[in-house]
C-alpha cells in the first residue's frame, strides 16, 4: 500500500478560535495514525510555540516558520534563515517609522522594542506574551522568521524595498517576514522528497493566506469551513469549520479514516 501523509495548519485548523484543540480533532488524528498515514504539522509558528501541541498529538514531523525549518521524526532536515544583513537594514528602517519587529529562531523570540501595543495585541491573539526586549538578537543567530508590526497600508514601503523577503500578513497589525521563495509548500516539498512520498499522496488542511501555496501544491488541498474565501477558492475540497468537527468530517469525506 502506498504511503500517505497529511499536513495540518495549527491556528484555525487544528485549534479553534479560542485556541483550543477539539476532542473530535484529537480522536480523528489518532484514527489517522492507526490507519498507517503519516501525520505532520505545517505552520507559520516557531517550533517552541507548539511544543505542547506536538506532545499532545504525538507528532514529531513538522514544517515551521512557513517552510523555513523542517523536521522529520525529530530530526532537522532543512533550514533556510533570513539574510542577516538585510534584516538589520529592515529593522533600522522600521524603527525610523516607529514599527517594531520580533525575531524568531528555533528556540525563542525577542522584540526590537519594549512594551509596544501592536506586539501586545497580535501576540495575545495567539495567547503569547510580549517577547523580551533584545534589539540585536539577530546578530549572532539564524533567524528563520521575523514579525513586522505595522498596518497593511504601511507595509508596501518594506515590500518594495526588500525583494529578498516575502511578507505574509496574519494580523491587522502584524505580518510575517520569511525569505523570498519560502512557503509551507516549499517546506512540504523538502520533506516528502526526503521520505519518498509522491505529491498525489499528500494532503493538507488549512485556513489562512499563508496556506494557499500549500493547498495548491499538494495532491489534495482542504480548506476549513472557517477559511478565508481566497483560500477556499484554491482548495480541492472545503470541509466544515474547525469548531464543527471540520477535521473529522474532512478526513472521513476523503476516506482517510472511517
Amino acid at each position: 500500500m502506498k504511503k500517505k501523509i497529511v499536513f495540518f495548519d495549527i491556528d484555525g485548523t487544528l485549534l479553534d478560535e479560542k485556541k483550543d484543540l477539539p476532542d473530535s480533532t484529537m480522536a480523528a488524528i489518532q484514527k489517522l495514525k492507526e490507519s498507517g498515514v503519516y501525520v505532520a504539522i505545517a505552520t507559520g509558528r516557531a517550533p517552541f510555540m507548539f511544543a505542547d501541541l506536538r506532545e499532545r498529538l504525538n507528532i514529531d514531523s513538522f514544517v515551521s516558520f512557513n517552510g523555513q525549518y523542517v523536521v522529520f521524526e525529530g530530526k532537522v532536515i532543512y533550514k533556510h534563515p533570513l539574510n542577516r544583513h538585510k534584516l538589520h537594514e529592515l529593522k533600522e528602517q522600521a524603527h525610523q517609522n516607529g514599527h517594531p519587529l520580533v525575531f524568531m529562531d528555533a528556540d525563542e523570540m525577542k522584540a526590537s522594542m519594549e512594551d509596544h501595543p501592536y506586539i501586545h495585541v497580535s501576540m495575545e491573539s495567539l495567547k503569547f506574551a510580549h517577547p523580551p526586549f533584545d534589539p540585536l538578537y539577530y546578530e549572532n543567530r539564524d533567524i528563520y522568521q521575523a514579525l513586522l508590526f505595522c498596518k497593511s497600508e504601511e507595509e508596501h514601503v518594506y515590500v518594495n524595498a526588500y525583494p529578498e523577503f516575502r511578507f505574509v500578513r496574519w494580523h491587522n497589525v502584524s505580518t510575517d517576514i520569511v525569505p523570498f521563495g519560502g512557503s509551507k509548500a516549499e517546506g512540504i516539498r523538502r520533506l516528502i522528497e526526503r521520505i519518498g512520498i509522491s505529491k498525489e499522496d499528500v494532503y493538507a488542511f488549512g485556513d489562512g493566506l499563508n496556506d494557499m501555496e500549500m493547498l495548491q501544491f499538494v495532491g489534495t488541498g482542504v480548506a476549513m469551513g472557517n477559511a478565508k474565501e481566497e483560500v477556499k477558492k484554491v482548495a480541492d475540497f472545503v470541509t466544515k469549520p474547525v469548531s464543527e468537527e471540520g477535521i473529522l468530517y474532512g478526513l472521513k469525506q476523503l476516506e482517510l479514516i472511517k
